[in-house]
């Protein structure tokens, strides 16, 4: 690893603890008595089926009806039993795989509400009893359980119980083992690594949601490379280099540099490989934008909503928490990581609209706007990876554009590809884990557009945002099969839903695992 680390604009600053623990999720075929229990409720042509309820907690129909006992997806109804115990009943609706994600989420989300009403309550471990039990839970899956079923039922619990703070105070009690139990004994054991592989899923999401929340006194880029390759040395055969602004300006990273020009925090240039194949296996390159604070430099941003600009570096977080996985996993394949990291600010040393930079492969660009910045350091790593690395297929990730979101909302990222089959390779990743994306067009009508009157190339040209963004990147993939994967909109939430918290999401970062994976069989 090159370079020195530089410390933070605040030195007193609480560091987060990351990666965020997560629960432990396991498939078995033995029923526990004793061990605080859920059990999902199906709809019945219309009304709950309440039969596994009734078989499990040994209670009258009469007593679920009253307690409003629903096939909603994700209402929980907590059962009292005998003996001062309690089960919990779950919606689970039709039963369509995003519905078990969100009845994961719910048992995690009731689990941790009740464990931090105990924990606030002042009662001592003697006086929770009961109460410190939900610390390990057990869930009955129904007969008929899948993979799609236990894939979604362990993200669930694993993501939906997640939360980050910045804070001296001792951790809360949580959640931390689930027990997803099967009919049999030979389901459980064709289910089992289905449950491991999901939490290696979420172990990725998660991964990039802690980088992705650290707020940006502390994730300068110095410390967003360093903590990334930290954690890649506690993954065997995952190998980290950082390199530092004088590599970057002995090499010619000329985005990377000019967008990192206004911060008195200096840039930096992550690269991961994980080599899990011999030489004829498939080398898939990941690039992720890796801002780490974005106020827009001298084309300054809206004050309002810029707190949420410490989240700018999503893409380079997913990828990151991608790489991490697919390494846990060992799978079949070459695979590397670049992300180019650089905070864009506002002082006398920041780039200019009307600026000519030049890149690493030696194009130029002509700057338009100073906001366009995660394309510009984009351009290097790009470039870089076409010259240096060689890989047979190119796949960035960032939150590229605000016009992504007015297209697809905040819940789908978009695809751009040279290559249909492409586009078409991460958008079933994206269903197998759980992602949405949607194919979106590189008109040959815009081309011309990119083209600069002063440089090579146009940075912000007129017209359509995505898609100008994608076509400008596009100049710099040397002709490799490519994605550009836009994530402006899923890469944040201002609310809960299925697996998702409020703050960065994760999102993209288990698609590439699930495209790595696809890759190699």
């Amino acid at each position: 690893m090159s370079g020195s680390a530089t410390p933070t604009s605040n030195a007193d600053a609480i560091l987060p603890v990351i990666p965020s623990a997560l629960v432990e999720v396991d498939v078995v075929a033995r029923w526990r008595d004793g061990l605080p229990a859920a059990v999902p409720v199906p709809d019945g042509d219309g009304e709950p089926e309440l039969g596994s309820c009734l078989e499990t907690f040994g209670v009258d129909a009469a007593v679920l009806r009253a307690l409003d006992v629903s096939s909603e997806v994700g209402q929980v109804r907590t059962v009292p039993l005998s003996g001062g115990r309690f089960g919990w009943a779950i919606g689970s609706g039709d039963g369509t795989p995003g519905r078990w994600r969100t009845v994961g989420a719910a048992l995690a989300r009731t689990a941790r509400s009740r464990l931090e009403d105990s924990d606030e309550g002042g009662n001592t471990p003697e006086d929770l009893g009961e109460a410190l039990d939900v610390e390990y839970l057990q869930f009955r899956l129904p007969a008929d359980a899948d993979e799609e079923v236990v894939s979604g039922l362990t993200l669930g619990v694993t993501l939906g119980d997640y939360r980050f703070r910045v804070t001296q105070r001792a951790a809360p009690p949580r959640l931390r083992k689930v027990l997803l139990v099967a009919e049999t004994e030979e389901s459980a054991q064709r289910l089992r690594p289905v449950a491991r592989k999901a939490r290696e899923w979420a172990s990725a999401t998660a991964l990039a949601r802690d980088l992705a929340n650290t707020p940006s006194n502390i994730k300068d880029p110095a410390w967003l490379a360093t903590t990334a390759a930290k954690t890649a040395e506690h993954v065997p055969g995952l190998r980290a280099t950082v390199r530092e602004e004088k590599w970057l300006a002995d090499h010619g990273f000329g985005g990377v540099l000019a967008v990192g020009g206004g911060s008195s925090r200096p840039p930096r240039l992550l690269e991961l490989h994980w080599d899990g194949g011999d030489s004829d296996a498939p080398h898939l390159l990941f690039v992720g934008k890796g801002i780490t604070f974005d106020t827009g430099g001298i084309s300054l941003k809206p004050a309002e909503g810029m707190e949420m600009m410490r989240t700018d570096m999503a893409g380079g977080g997913a990828v990151i928490g991608a790489m991490s996985s697919i390494a846990r996993l060992g799978l079949p394949l070459r695979v590397t990581a670049l992300v180019p990291m650089a905070e864009n600010h506002v002082s006398g040393s920041a780039y200019r609209p009307g600026d000519v930079v030049r890149h690493y492969d030696g194009t130029t660009t002509e700057v338009a706007n100073t906001d366009a910045e995660g394309r510009m350091v984009m351009a290097d790593a790009l470039g870089y990876a076409v010259r240096e690395h060689r890989p047979d297929m190119l796949v960035d990730v960032a939150t590229l554009t605000g016009a992504m979101k007015v297209a697809l909302g905040l819940r789908t990222g978009g695809v751009f590809s040279s290559e249909q089959s492409l586009a078409e390779r991460v958008r079933q990743a994206g269903e197998r884990v759980g992602e949405s994306w949607w194919p979106m067009p590189l008109p040959e009508d815009h081309v011309a557009d990119v083209r600069g009157t002063n440089a090579d190339v146009r940075q912000a040209p007129e017209g359509p945002g995505a898609v100008m963004a994608a076509l400008f990147l596009r100049e710099f993939t040397g002709g490799l099969p490519w994605a550009h994967l836009d994530i402006a909109g899923p890469a944040r939430a201002e609310k809960n839903y299925d697996e998702v918290v409020a703050g960065a999401t994760g999102f993209a970062a288990r698609t590439l695992v699930q495209l790595a994976e696809g890759l190699a069989d």
